[in-house]
């Protein structure tokens, strides 16, 4: 569901981490008069929680309607204290999957809702990719996790509002695939160097918009003149996105990729690995944030451009989970990306040639398969039983 408003009308803030991003969206969701519609893949009942609840109360006692959405996978149970509470309140609590476990596992764990996002009141949104607990508080836990949002006030905060009020009205049906059209050609804004600064808001399900975040992505690489910095918590792209980052270095664009070094699960780095070498030869360069787990994934291009969101850039977020990312088109929020990109280098070990180890026996084995993987996960993944949210207006009824 792209949409895309002029960026000089807008109010935008980076926010690095989740002391940040509570200490605003708390605030915003305490003022709320009329509506807080939020959505999180993660609602941990820990200290966060407990302030998250309590800042939907106070929402509530103002009189605005409140409606929360968690995955349930992601968030598979909150206590009989929490539901009561929002029970209490009148505080709307919907599950995304709420199907029973099958000897204890969800029958559906591909697809999920891992979309992270807020409206208050028509008035402010927030975009990113932190989730609600204390394992995203700097200095709190021993392994808190890197990550970053947006806090926007402008028009597109009505786009934001308007897609995350049709979410909770259209609840969890199926929406029949529809055929994609390809766009042929790149919009305005990403072809003209001196282009309007805009924003825009990118969603991805597995019905009709199946492939607009990696579209956007592609896009920004194809359009970047000097620089691309990226740095992503799970990264295992689509074969052709490596191949626009070969294609970018070939036409003297410098590619810095900024992946995990001290992982939060430890297949992390494993399966990200086993493309550095394809990505070695076409001359990108490659880092592993170490100071902590790196959970963002936020890109800048040319230092002008960025995206932030909740999209990696892996096979669930590129081909099966509910995605939603900010793709911002102004030069004062870029450099503020950059800075945060430049602190995450300084932070991070260079991998070389020295580092990855010799293709021989199985690791050629293994890396020949991630290879191809790459190649054709997205066709492969989406014949997966998975969610396709509706997401649409419902057709009115004549009168």
């Amino acid at each position: 569901m792209p949409s895309d408003e002029s960026a000089t009308q807008h109010e935008l803030e980076l926010l690095e981490n989740g002391r940040e991003f509570y200490d605003r969206a708390f605030e915003a969701i305490r003022g709320a008069r009329n509506e807080v519609l939020l959505e999180t893949f993660i609602w941990f009942w820990d200290d966060v929680g407990r302030e998250l609840l309590e800042a939907l109360e106070t929402a509530a006692d103002n009189g605005a309607a409140v409606d929360v959405t968690v995955d349930g996978w992601g968030t598979p149970e909150l206590p009989a204290e929490c539901l009561e509470r929002l029970k209490a309140k009148g505080i709307n609590l919907h599950v995304f999957d709420p199907t029973p476990r099958v000897l204890g596992w969800r029958p559906k764990f591909v697809g999920r809702m891992h979309r992270k996002l807020l409206a208050v009141d028509c008035e402010v949104a927030f975009v990113g990719g932190i989730n609600y607990g204390d394992d995203h508080v700097v200095g709190k836990q021993p392994d808190a996790k890197q990550d970053y949002a947006v806090m926007v006030r402008g028009p597109v905060v009505s786009q934001i509002r308007r897609f995350l009020r049709l979410a909770v009205d259209s609840g969890l049906g199926y929406l029949r695939k529809k055929r994609w059209r390809r766009f042929r050609r790149l919009p305005e804004a990403w072809r003209d160097a001196n282009r309007e600064n805009r924003v825009v808001f990118v969603t991805r399900n597995n019905a009709e918009r199946h492939s607009d975040i990696e579209r956007y992505f592609l896009m920004s690489i194809r359009s970047a003149r000097s620089e691309i910095v990226i740095a992503m918590a799970y990264f295992f792209p689509s074969y052709r996105m490596l191949r626009h980052f070969r294609k970018a270095v070939e036409r003297g664009v410098s590619v810095k990729l900024i992946l995990q070094g001290k992982p939060d699960m430890e297949y992390v780095r494993t399966v990200a690995s086993t493309l550095y070498d394809y990505l070695l030869d076409a001359g990108v360069e490659l880092y592993e944030f170490e100071e902590r787990p790196l959970h963002g994934k936020v890109a800048v291009f040319d230092g002008e451009w960025s995206t932030v969101g909740s999209s990696n850039l892996d096979p669930l977020s590129l081909s099966l989970n509910l995605e939603a990312n900010l793709f911002i088109f102004d030069s004062d929020f870029g450099h503020a990306m950059q800075g945060k990109m430049n602190y995450l280098l300084e932070h991070s070990r260079r991998i070389t040639r020295d580092d990855v180890p010799e293709a021989t026996g199985w690791r050629h084995l293994v890396r020949i398969f991630a290879f191809h993987f790459a190649r054709r996960f997205p066709r492969w993944l989406r014949r997966l039983p998975g969610y396709r949210q509706e997401v649409t207006e419902k057709p009115k009824s004549a009168s």
